[in-house]
């Protein structure tokens, strides 16, 4: 919405929607249905438990919602874990008594999706113009990275670390992302869903890099959860940790997140894989080098 020069529509927000930083005036129609402050084990075994009672992740403020009247409400139905789905939605919308609200539900699975979610918003909004503008800037960005990295000729493998416990892989965009910036991944499909993944699988393919991105988490929280991926058998032995190459990235901020910050996203990464080559300014915000702790 941002993005589109369309902010001075938006009434309200999720509450995960925090960029750019003035949207957080807005009142958040959502919250998590479950406390979210414990560690990567915790978390996991409360959703876990949560979609087994085939209870919600989050909770939508149907009086909130009532008053704030909007005439279009932009969901996902790419990750139930991820954000508030169409079904929480629409229960609230249903309370809606003053008239109807469009419902736009978006599903970006790969990068390509993001050009097309792009589109469906601004045609929503009906500015297709400024939608065909963002998308071609964005892809001139990633065009660029991409063009670069190929000419490069190294092309580290690479592991990416979606969750630490239990361990999972990235999936979706990510493979795509890693490609372009001139990068080998090791796990995890392109358009799929994120994978587990065993420590053993992890040890064995001995990754050139490995780039440690909890969904959902900062900098500051994912710093804080290395200790866990650390403890495991065999880390210190694994060629990115004598290297130095096991880079921290604030997944939150940019690569969970499936709008314009993934091209930001490809820009860390080709600066972590390609320091020499490459250098946007983001270490130190969006990622920093982990080695034992120290950045």
């Amino acid at each position: 919405m941002c993005a589109l020069g369309q902010e001075a529509a938006l009434v309200g927000r999720s509450h995960e929607c925090d960029w750019p930083p003035s949207v957080r005036r807005l009142p958040a129609v959502s919250r998590p249905a479950f406390a979210t402050a414990g560690g990567s084990r915790a978390i996991d075994l409360a959703l876990k438990e949560r979609l087994a009672r085939a209870l919600s992740i989050y909770e939508v403020d149907a009086a909130l919602l009532k008053s704030l009247r909007p005439d279009l409400v932009i969901t996902q139905t790419q990750c139930e874990v991820c954000a508030v789905t169409p079904a929480d939605v629409e229960r609230a919308v249903c309370e809606l008594v003053d008239g109807p609200a469009r419902i736009l539900a978006l599903e970006p699975n790969g990068l390509d999706d993001l050009w097309s979610d792009v589109r469906r918003v601004a045609a929503a909004l009906g500015a297709g113009a400024a939608g065909e503008a963002l998308v071609g800037r964005l892809q001139d960005r990633v065009a660029a990275v991409g063009g670069r990295a190929a000419s490069l000729g190294r092309r580290p493998r690479v592991a990416v670390v979606e969750w630490i416990d239990p361990l999972m892989a990235a999936g979706n965009w990510m493979p795509e992302l890693v490609a372009l910036a001139g990068g080998r991944n090791l796990f995890g499909e392109a358009r799929k869903h994120s994978p587990g993944m065993s420590w053993r699988a992890l040890a064995e393919a001995d990754p050139d890099a490995i780039v440690v991105s909890p969904c959902g988490f900062d900098l500051e929280r994912t710093a804080a959860e290395m200790p866990t991926l650390a403890a495991n058998p065999g880390w210190p032995a694994l060629e990115a940790v004598k290297a130095g190459h096991v880079c921290l990235v604030d997944g939150n901020a940019y690569f969970h997140r499936p709008g314009p910050r993934l091209v930001e996203s490809l820009e860390i990464l080709a600066e972590m894989l390609h320091p020499g080559a490459f250098d946007f300014g983001h270490r130190g915000g969006g990622w920093i080098r982990w080695e034992g702790g120290e950045r």
